[in-house]
């Protein structure tokens, strides 16, 4: 085999060779990729219906071409992409998070919590992750009593 001969690793070839390559496509999603749906809303005379789009994670994936949303999530660890899907995801949950302010909310908030939002405080009792040291009750006695002897010196 020659110098110039490429080595097949095996795999398939990636999809995106660059990260422009990837955000053309994804920008490309968002103009005219995205899925939309049409909804009656009011009732009487102020019934309508209005279209709304509805990007998700799992469409823009089948967009781009990924069999799966964790071949789309193991781009992020390739060089020069991660940025790249992190200001796609986020443009998706900010989606979300806008239809927090108008109607049916169930879905968005579904879709969130899948992005790690949480509806509810977590208080983390450790020290940076760490776990809080415990002693019995006879060892601190122990350790309280070994301070005060060796403060009374004579």
């Amino acid at each position: 085999m020659s110098e110039d001969e490429e080595i097949n690793e095996g795999g398939r070839p990636p999809l995106f060779e660059t990260p422009e390559q990837l955000q053309e496509m994804i920008e490309e999603y968002f103009v005219s990729g995205v899925e939309k749906r049409t909804f009656i809303v009011g009732s009487g005379l102020n019934k309508q219906s209005i279209t709304v789009e509805i990007p998700t994670i799992t469409g823009l994936c089948y967009y781009l071409g990924f069999e799966s949303r964790q071949s789309f999530y193991d781009y992020e660890k390739r060089h020069g992409f991660s940025y790249t899907i992190k200001k796609a995801r986020l443009r998706i949950e900010k989606l979300y998070e806008e239809q927090l302010q108008y109607g049916n909310s169930t879905g968005a908030i579904f879709a969130l919590k899948n992005m790690d939002w949480k509806d509810k405080t977590e208080i983390d009792h450790s020290t940076l992750g760490k776990p809080i040291n415990t002693i019995s009750d006879d060892d601190l006695i122990a350790r309280i009593d070994k301070i005060i002897n060796s403060g009374a010196k004579e």
